[in-house]
């Protein structure tokens, strides 16, 4: 068997997935995930199917932290080498958080690039940097194979200088102090998932909503307007991030309780959000679990800050015929689905409650103007995509 490596790191977790062309499509056979990197790590081996494989919980403990996800990519590939000496890996894709305002399409890695990433590296601090060394760990590992850079932000390329620019002075938009998006590998494989339902032409509106949430706006399959910005810290109030803010809070912040940038950063990307708001979780179920009144304003604060932006995106698409729900909350809670679309009724939108509950792929109302979807992700998949395309 012919497998394609995908890899996709965040800042404590791993998952990996290896897929197998068929007929031109990637066909997931194994999946491969490492939760919990800097505390209790699990790691899980799954087929394709979701079958369980085998479960480990690899100490780290004398692992500094920051290498962790290598040590996780290390046992991941031992295991590839181990159990599928049988097969045969084609090339690696990797999800990298930040490809700049240029970097439109994927890319094969080589020293040259993987010098260009590293600029990103203070626009995405948390994310970029292990990104990048889990790319060189591959390198290392298998130098033979052909690696390929897979861009968060690239789905975005192309949005007009009203949507990318701040209010700034000129010359930080120069230095790429401008708004990129991200989330995009997601968009792209539901966008697709779109198309083949005949629904990807005119207005759509895309909620990819988790523990890291955010929307984009979508003409005939362009990203036109998105609620993250520069970082992956604007827009919509996420499980432990702040979402927008007023700038004058920072500097507020700064003055009156001391906070330095490192302080800033902790509070802002870790302990906000539905975690700050709730002082209960940064997980959504858990929230729901809750019988804290302050977890539900958190789940009530999220729904309406949604809305607001669909509204706003729905401005700069003058108009929406479809919303899409992808991503762990967007796929699997029919209570913030509804929550949102309950206030979107003025937008043309009519919800189906009982498809809702069940959570059926189409879930308004026949004669709802505006249709409402829900459609799971699958960023793994779009990066062997993205592989396989390379290597025609």
């Amino acid at each position: 068997m012919k497998l394609v490596l995908a890899v996709n790191g965040g800042s404590s977790s791993l998952k990996c997935g290896l897929y197998e062309p068929v007929d031109g499509v990637p066909q997931l056979r194994y999946r491969l995930q490492l939760k919990d990197a800097l505390g209790a790590a699990r790691l899980e081996i799954r087929h394709g199917d979701g079958a369980a494989l085998e479960q480990r919980a690899p100490d780290f403990s004398r692992i500094e932290p920051g290498r962790r996800l290598v040590a996780a990519l290390n046992l991941v590939l031992d295991w590839i080498g181990s159990e599928l000496s049988h097969c045969e890996l084609l090339a690696v894709g990797h999800r990298v958080v930040h490809g700049g305002a240029e970097l439109a399409r994927p890319m094969p890695v080589d020293d040259d690039l993987m010098e260009r990433l590293r600029g990103f590296n203070p626009l995405a601090p948390l994310h970029q940097p292990f990104n990048l060394e889990l790319i060189q760990a591959c390198r290392r590992r298998l130098p033979a194979l052909l690696q390929v850079a897979c861009f968060d932000t690239m789905f975005h390329v192309g949005q007009s200088p009203l949507e990318r620019r701040y209010a700034l002075p000129r010359h930080f938009a120069d230095e790429g102090v401008q708004r990129y998006g991200f989330h995009g590998l997601s968009y792209e494989y539901v966008q697709r998932r779109l198309e083949q339902r005949n629904e990807g032409r005119g207005r759509s509106l895309l909620c990819h909503f988790g523990a890291g949430a955010s929307m984009c706006a979508v003409q005939d399959g362009r990203s036109i307007a998105s609620s993250m910005g520069f970082t992956a810290l604007e827009g919509l109030p996420m499980g432990s991030r702040c979402g927008n803010i007023d700038p004058g809070v920072l500097i507020y912040l700064m003055r009156q309780h001391g906070l330095d940038p490192d302080a800033l950063e902790r509070l802002l990307y870790k302990e906000s959000g539905w975690l700050g708001v709730s002082g209960v979780s940064a997980e959504m179920l858990e929230l729901h679990r809750s019988p804290d009144p302050r977890a539900d304003e958190a789940i009530e604060m999220f729904a309406y800050r949604a809305a607001l932006e669909a509204g706003r995106l729905s401005a700069a698409l003058e108009g929406c015929d479809r919303i899409l729900f992808t991503g762990g909350v967007g796929e699997n809670d029919a209570d913030v689905r509804a929550r949102m679309l309950r206030r979107l009724g003025w937008l043309g939108v009519r919800l189906d409650e009982d498809a809702n509950a069940r959570g059926d792929e189409l879930i308004s109302l026949p004669d709802s103007p505006v249709r409402a979807f829900v459609i799971h992700t699958h960023e793994g998949a779009m990066i062997a995509q993205h592989v396989l395309e390379q290597l025609l």
